[in-house]
């Protein structure tokens, strides 16, 4: 039986993806271990990356993400807003000016990469600011579906104020930046459902699997590396990410999403 792989029936992770958030702790263990794995990430050439928080974390949450992308040759920046409660006043309005001021510094357009709800923001930022913006890679992020298909819409709405969720908003976060979009996902999210993180693939947007939990994704040593790849494109020239070109431990790494249900569907994983 066909899986369904689109967010408009998606629902919100059991209980047996919430429980595998605890994995999180691990995943920064593995990327530790996999430092000489990393290390071989691809270059990067200088230009400046902003990087988002997930929902009511700060940017005490990126710094290992920021600190591999510093050493891969990328001047990496934190979002500086304290923690990520939503749109309050004033914060998107901080970060389009924050965007301008790295693309007058360096003379050159900034990448967006956003994690969980730090995704939309950069998705968003990047269709008002499709001149300044280079490229957008989100992780886990819920831009399509219903905003109740993740285990954290009552949070959002605790720390944000919004009673309602404005549905109309909420339906055009779907649309993707005009300019080339990576959603890295993972199919056992415990927050997010990973329908909601699915890009509608063409020649400037394209989904990647990885193994990881929500909670761990951008410690996660797999994510980090093909955020490198992403990142390591020359400007005007991206492609879509290879899977065929992967041999060995990394077509393990990086699942083929055409790739048929495996073992994982018995514990309703994929």
């Amino acid at each position: 039986m066909p899986h369904d792989t689109t967010s408009a029936t998606a629902s919100a992770p059991g209980i047996v993806r919430l429980a595998l958030e605890l994995r999180a702790p691990w995943e920064l263990a593995a990327t530790l271990a996999a430092a000489p794995f990393l290390k071989g990430a691809p270059a990067g050439d200088g230009h400046p990356v902003l990087v988002f928080p997930g929902l009511g974390a700060g940017d005490f949450t990126t710094a290992v993400m920021r600190r591999f992308l510093a050493a891969r040759g990328y001047s990496a920046y934190a979002w500086e807003q304290g923690l990520n409660f939503g749109p309050r006043p004033g914060v998107l309005e901080a970060c389009v000016a924050r965007v301008r001021q790295l693309r007058a510094e360096h003379g050159c357009r900034v990448s967006l990469v956003g994690w969980s709800l730090g995704g939309v923001y950069a998705r968003e930022i990047a269709k008002m600011l499709p001149d300044e913006v280079r490229v957008v890679i989100t992780l886990g992020a819920p831009f399509s579906g219903s905003p109740k298909a993740t285990n954290a819409w009552r949070l959002y709405q605790l720390v944000a104020g919004e009673k309602e969720i404005d549905a109309a908003r909420f339906a055009a976060l779907k649309e993707a930046p005009p300019l080339p979009t990576t959603s890295i996902y993972s199919r056992s999210d415990g927050v997010v459902a990973w329908q909601c993180s699915m890009e509608l693939e063409t020649a400037r947007s394209e989904n990647i699997e990885v193994h990881a939990s929500h909670m761990g994704m951008g410690l996660n040593p797999t994510a980090l590396y093909a955020i490198a790849d992403r990142l390591a494109q020359p400007e005007g020239a991206w492609r879509r990410f290879d899977h065929a070109a992967h041999t060995g431990i990394k077509k393990w790494l990086f699942l083929d999403p055409r790739r048929k249900p495996g073992l994982a569907s018995l514990f309703g994983l994929d």
